[in-house]
Order: C-alpha cells, then structure tokens, then sequence
C-alpha cells in the first residue's frame, strides 16, 4: 500500500503542477487576460516558479520511487517532502488568491502523511 500511496503523491504533485502552469500562466497568456506591465510579470513568474518547483519535486520523487522505492520510504526524505508541501501551502496563502492551488497541495500534504504513516 506504501508503494502506490508514494506514486500517488508524487504523481499527483507533477500533474498538479503542470496543470497549474498551463491553467495560470499559459491559458492566461494566450487569452491575453492580463495587461502587460510589472503586476502581471511578477503574476507570472510567482505561479511559473511556484509549478515548477511542483513538477521538478514531483518527477524527482517519481524518478526515486521507481529506482529506490526505500530511500523515499526513510524518515528525512518524507521530512522534506512534508516540509516542502507546507512549504508550498504557505506560498499558496500568502501569495495566491485561488482556491485551486490551496486544494492541490493540501491533498499532497494528506498523501505525504499517508506515506509516513504507512510505510
């Protein structure tokens, strides 16, 4: 059960990250919904940055749990994946004012706990 809850989680952190970048940036950038100016840059290159981390953790976390499914199960590993997703939750507080991104990762953090609990 450990297993899939892993590919669950980190899963979900690479499509929830892509799916953000195209949502926020590129369907925004191509609607031309957002004037060009400093606002709409910094707009873009919080929620670019903030995706990216997401897909690059993500793939990362994919990559080990396929080559080394033990070492994602040791308890540093799952500490920084818990630290990063409250990591990424406050940005999302802080800085964002949708509800999407709040939901995707809180829904990382409930599969991170998973995976500590579980393993």
């Amino acid at each position: 059960m450990h297993k899939y809850i892993v590919y669950a989680a980190y899963g979900w952190l690479a499509l929830s990250g892509s799916l953000h970048f195209i949502i926020d940036v590129v369907s925004q950038y191509l609607r031309g919904k957002r004037e060009p100016g400093l606002e709409t840059t910094l707009y873009y290159g919080l929620n670019s940055a903030f995706s990216l981390g997401q897909v690059a953790f993500g793939l990362l976390g994919l990559f080990l749990a396929w080559r080394a499914m033990d070492l994602l199960s040791a308890t540093p590993v799952l500490i920084l994946s818990v630290l990063a997703a409250f990591g990424w939750l406050a940005i999302t507080f802080l800085f964002m004012e949708y509800w999407e991104p709040k939901l995707n990762v809180g829904i990382f953090c409930v599969l991170i706990v998973a995976a500590f609990v579980t393993r």
